[in-house]
This record gives structure tokens, sequence and C-alpha cells, in this order.
């Protein structure tokens, strides 16, 4: 693949793992990150590789962009507003923001005709109570009161913009919807679960369990989502394609904060998991309106049909090598 690959949000949780494989791959890479929640530590075991350029700027006002994608080979577009708590604060700044840096990376791509990945999101599939997420399914999204679904929304009208591209100018775009994906770097600062879990329970607290814990969902490890990608980069099939991405395999958030706690505390393994139930009214705030998906799974019969690929790696896997790069 000639050129550099282009990764927006390069230095976030999954941008910093893409990036890795790509250089280990043998593939030049330009990190454009505005560090808003990118860290540019996560990208220190690749900071002196000499194919690594990081542009510490939003897309939407990096003054080289269209020069950088003129010459790059693919792009890859992960640069979002990421994680419940962020969306739910910053509602507005987070539908702008998935919006405008997506219009601007597309149309930028759009006109030198420069392969492209574009993350979505399982969000999208909104208030469906399907057992499992096919990309052909109708999609039903909450009411604009509530906040959460703005968010879906957002990712989704980048969704339609690039499609809309791959049929009127020929983009060739390929769009994941990515489910939950943990791994090492991850941050609970958002509200993501599973480092939060692990942080309460490193600090023998009780791990707080939005709801009542039956809420069900599928977790991949990030190497099994950055697998995947790099498949798909080097699948022209999947161009013009919607796909699924993540594990298939179900699990309830009140068994992950007993698996957490069996791996981070061996030695007590047998005991109760300390567990705080927190209604979603106090932790996310009376006025949210906040809405729970009971189920969340991803048909993967598509990716698996392109790509071949199945996911590698199981949760207790995935847990302990969060616990190793952490400690």
């Amino acid at each position: 693949m000639p050129g550099s690959t282009i990764v927006t949000g390069g230095a976030g949780f999954i941008g910093s793992h893409l990036v890795e494989r790509l250089l280990h791959d043998g593939h030049s890479v330009t990190v454009i990150d505005d560090l808003s929640t990118g860290r540019i530590e996560n990208l220190a075991a690749v900071a002196r590789h000499p194919g690594l350029e990081v542009l510490r700027a939003k897309v939407s006002s990096c003054p080289e962009l269209d020069h950088r994608v003129r010459q790059a080979g693919a792009i890859v577009h992960l640069a979002a507003s990421v994680g419940v708590e962020l969306v739910l604060d910053q509602t507005a700044g987070s539908i702008a923001n998935n919006h405008d840096e997506t219009e601007v990376i597309l149309e930028t791509a759009s006109r030198h005709a420069i392969p492209v990945i574009m993350a979505s999101s399982s969000e999208v599939y909104g208030r469906s109570s399907k057992d499992l997420l096919n990309e052909n399914d109708e999609l039903v999204i909450g009411p604009p009161t509530i906040r959460r679904w703005g968010y879906a929304c957002s990712k989704l009208l980048g969704e339609f913009l690039a499609l809309a591209l791959a049929r009127e100018r020929g983009l060739p775009v390929t769009i994941v919807r990515i489910f939950n994906t943990v791994g090492p770097r991850q941050t609970g600062r958002y509200g993501m679960v599973l480092p939060r879990f692990i942080e309460a329970a490193r600090a023998s607290l009780p791990l707080p369990v939005h709801g009542d814990g039956r809420q069900a969902r599928c977790f991949c490890s990030v190497l099994d989502t950055v697998e995947a990608l790099r498949r798909l980069q080097d699948t022209p099939a999947a161009r013009g394609a919607v796909v699924n991405v993540g594990n298939d395999e179900p699990t309830e958030i009140g068994e992950l904060a007993r698996l957490v706690h069996a791996r981070c505390a061996p030695d007590r393994a047998a005991e109760k998991t300390p567990i705080r139930f927190v209604p979603y009214a106090e932790a996310f705030g009376e006025d949210s309106g906040f809405e729970e998906l009971r189920r969340r799974r991803p048909d993967l019969t598509l990716l698996q049909r392109l790509t071949g690929f199945k996911p590698a790696r199981r949760l207790p896997e995935i847990i302990d090598s969060i616990l190793a790069a952490s400690t």
C-alpha cells in the first residue's frame, strides 16, 4: 500500500493499538489527534519509530490535511467523542465533533479517492431488542429528549454521508460498527465499565454496577478489533459495506464484576463479589432520561465472510492482559 496511512484519533485507545500494528506490518503512519481524549503516552512504545509522525490537531483545522491526504495510501478515521459520560455531559460538543471531523475527512478523501475505514458505533442500533444485530436491520433511535441518542444520530449521519460519497464520487470507504472494545490503555474516565471495575477492585472498593447488572454486552479485545480493521483494510470487497466488528459472546455486567473481582483478587476469589448497585438516575443525573439496552450482540457473519476473521481472545485473558499492562 503506497504512502502513509493516516490514523485520525491515533493517540486514543483503539487508535494507538492500530498504529503499533501498522508500524509492525511495515507501514508508515501519520497520526492526527488533538489529544482531547487521546494521550500521547499511548504511543510511547513507538514514539521513536522512524515511520511515525504525529500531528497534534483537529482534523477539521489541520492546515496540512489536504496535502497529507493526497499523499496517503489509506485513512482510518477513529477520531470521535467517546464514552457515555462525556456524551451526556457535553452533548452538543460531542454531536458537532463527530459530524464535523467526519465530514471533513470524508470530503477530503473523496477528492483524492483515498480508501477509508470509517469507525461508526453499535450505538446506531438504538433501541433494537433483537438478540443478534445485523447490518441490514432497521434502526430505531430514541427521542431527542434523551441525550444519548444524539451520539447515535451523529454516528449514523456519518454513515449516510460516507455511503453517499461512495455512490456519487466513488469514495472507497468501509464503515465499521464497533461494539464494546476493551484492553490495555482504555480509561474509565468517561464511563467505560471494565477499567472502572478494575480500578475499584484494585482499591478494594465495591464495584459500581448500574441498574440490576443483568444487562449484557459482548466485550472484544482491542487486539482482535485491530486485527479485524487490518483485514478489512486489505479487503477491496468490503468497500461500500457496513460491517459489524466485535465479539459475539455476551456477558452480563454483574457477571463481569464477579470475573474482575476473581482476576484482581485471586486470594479472595471465593468471597462474595463486593458490588454497589447504582441507579441510572444517580449515575447519570436525574434529568438525563438515560435508557439502558438490555442486550447488544453483533452478528459477525458479514465480517467472517469478507475476511475470515473470528475473535480469538476471551474475557478472562483480556482482563489479565489489562492487569499485566498496568502493573
